[in-house]
C-alpha cells in the first residue's frame, strides 16, 4: 500500500444483523470454524494488500466480513471492517473506504468498545490526513487523546505511524521520523516485516521532504531490504519508484531514470498496468 506521500499515506449498505434459519450457523461448531476462518483470514489479507494485490484482499475481507455478520461477532466485524475501508482506500476508493469506518465506529460504540472505538478513529483520521479533509494539527491532537485507551501493539503501532505523517506535515522532521521509529520498533519486535518496510518507506518520504536526499536514500534500501526478505514485489518497485523521485528532486537524473526502469520492469512483470503508465509517465517528462 505505497505512494510516495507525506507532503500530506483510502453507498456503504448499512450493518443489520438480520438472519434467516437457513443461514444462520446451526452449532457452535459452526461457529468457531466460521470465527477462525475470519481471524487468521485477516492476517492473510492484510498481506496480500501490503503486496498490492488489493483485489484479492477485497474479496478475502468482504468474505470473512459476511462470517462475521453469520456469527453475530461485532468486535471480528469491526475488524474486518477496518482493514476493508484500508484496502478500498488504497484502490482510490474513498467514498466507500470512509463508509466502512464510519460503519466500524457506529459499531464498536454499539458494542461499547473503548478500545475498539479509538482504534477506528484513528483509521478515520489517517484517512482524513491522506485525503486533506483535516488539518494535521487536528489530526495529531485526535489521535494522541485516542490512543490512550489502546492497549494492542500492533494499533499502538499505527497510532505512532498517523502521528508521525501528521508531525511531517506540520513541519516537524525530528519529531515525524522519531514517532516512525515507535511504529518500526514493534514491527520489527512483532516480526511484521511487511509493516516494517512500510515505516522504512515512510521515513524516506519524511527526509526527502526535509530535503535530506541521502538518508531518504538509506531508508529506501533499509525498506527494499525487508521486502527481498519477505518476497515483496509490490514494496520493491514502489520503493524502486520513489527512489527515482529522490533522484529527480536531487538532480540526478540518470539514476533517476535507472531506478524507474527497475520499478517499471517490476510492475510489468507482475501484469500491473496501471503502474507501468505511471512510471512511463515519468520517464517521459525526463525527454
Amino acid at each position: 500500500m505505497k505512494k510516495f506521500y507525506l507532503s500530506i499515506f483510502y453507498a456503504s449498505i448499512f450493518f443489520i444483523l438480520l438472519f434467516s434459519c437457513s443461514t444462520a450457523p446451526k452449532n457452535p461448531g459452526d461457529i468457531n470454524i466460521l470465527r477462525n476462518q475470519a481471524e487468521q483470514g485477516i492476517e492473510s489479507a492484510n498481506r496480500e494488500a501490503a503486496k498490492g494485490n488489493f483485489e484479492i484482499a477485497l474479496s478475502l475481507l468482504t468474505g470473512f466480513r459476511r462470517n462475521a455478520i453469520l456469527t453475530d461477532d461485532l468486535s471480528l466485524f469491526i475488524r474486518v471492517t477496518l482493514a476493508r475501508g484500508n484496502v478500498l482506500f488504497s484502490m482510490n476508493r474513498a467514498d466507500e473506504a470512509f463508509a466502512d469506518w464510519d460503519e466500524a465506529i457506529r459499531e464498536a460504540v454499539r458494542l461499547g468498545n473503548n478500545e475498539l472505538l479509538s482504534v477506528a478513529r484513528i483509521f478515520k483520521a489517517r484517512g482524513n490526513l491522506l485525503s486533506k479533509k483535516a488539518e494535521p494539527r487536528v489530526v495529531l491532537d485526535e489521535v494522541v487523546r485516542e490512543s490512550a485507551n489502546i492497549k494492542n501493539k500492533l494499533f499502538i503501532a499505527l497510532s505512532w505511524q498517523v502521528r508521525g505523517m501528521a508531525l511531517s506535515s506540520l513541519g516537524s522532521p525530528a519529531e515525524a521520523e522519531a514517532a516512525i521509529r515507535r511504529s518500526l520498533d514493534i514491527h520489527l519486535s512483532e516480526r511484521i516485516l511487511e509493516n516494517a518496510s512500510y515505516d522504512w518507506y515512510t521515513i524516506a518520504s519524511i527526509r526527502s521532504l526535509a530535503g535530506n536526499a541521502s538518508g531518504s536514500l538509506e531508508a529506501l534500501e533499509a525498506s527494499m531490504n525487508l521486502d527481498r526478505r519477505i518476497e515483496n514485489s509490490w514494496g520493491l518497485a514502489s520503493s524502486y519508484r520513489a527512489m527515482g523521485d529522490v533522484y529527480r528532486k536531487a538532480g540526478r537524473e540518470q539514476d533517476a531514470l535507472e531506478a524507474y526502469r527497475r520499478s517499471r520492469a517490476i510492475f510489468a512483470a507482475m501484469n500491473n498496468e496501471g503502474e507501468v503508465s505511471e512510471i512511463d509517465r515519468r520517464i517521459r517528462s525526463s525527454n
